[in-house]
């Protein structure tokens, strides 16, 4: 997953995933103007193993989150972005600084599929378990990237156990995808959500606060 090489910094113009607008308008008599992003809604699922009482999240590097850390380092390499040059990082930083720990999500860009149904699809890419559509329990669906994307993600809970793991997870090769699926215990699992030297989504937080309040005082109590 770390093995990141020849690095090389250039501009997008054109992207399966994202659609660059500006859109102008007039708010109290001003004229104005924001530039934003179109991209896919998507799912994301709180996974807890029944079987032995922990999280089932995953983890993998990310180029946003890695090139926001390099800018921060070598501000140098985004000057002048608006040309169209390939630009080579000649010192990279490790590639464990652009690797995060999430839910298990997915885009929703299978329109035949309910949103359910690709909740499902993923949690058996990423994590293996294959789960029934009525496992799933809706949470929430929110915002997220307001100020540049504005997407909808609606959030899911499952509970597995082990045998209903049919397979690694690790996501789909063919699509390079790069996934390890990551188990964290239930009594560990707040101390995790807000140790920073374990990088996460907001998502991984909020479910597990969702969690503690809502699932965990109805568990059995050992």
């Amino acid at each position: 997953m770390e093995a990141i090489e020849e690095l090389a910094i250039q501009p997008c113009t054109s992207s399966l995933y994202l659609r660059p607008f500006r859109l102008c308008y007039r708010q109290n008599g001003t004229k104005k103007f924001w530039d934003f992003m179109r991209t896919h809604d998507s799912v994301s699922i709180l996974i807890f193993n029944t079987s032995r009482q922990c999280f089932v999240v995953v983890k993998q590097f990310r180029p946003a989150v890695y090139m926001c850390e390099l800018e921060r380092h070598h501000p140098e390499l985004f000057e002048n972005q608006d040309k169209e040059s390939l630009s080579r990082v000649e010192d990279p930083l490790p590639a464990a600084v652009g690797v995060t720990y999430e839910l298990c999500a997915g885009i929703i860009d299978k329109p035949d599929l309910s949103l359910e149904e690709i909740a499902c699809e993923e949690i058996l890419e990423e994590c293996g378990y294959r789960v029934p559509i009525t496992n799933l329990r809706k949470i929430t669906s929110y915002r997220s990237g307001v100020g540049v994307t504005g997407s909808r993600q609606t959030l899911f809970y499952a509970e597995v156990t082990d045998q209903m793991r049919t397979g690694e997870g690790g996501g789909q090769p063919e699509e390079g995808e790069l996934i390890e699926v990551v188990e964290i215990p239930l009594e560990d699992s707040m101390k995790f959500a807000y140790d920073e030297t374990f990088p996460k989504t907001m998502g991984v937080i909020f479910s597990f606060m969702w969690f503690q309040t809502n699932i965990a005082p109805k568990l059995p109590k050992k």
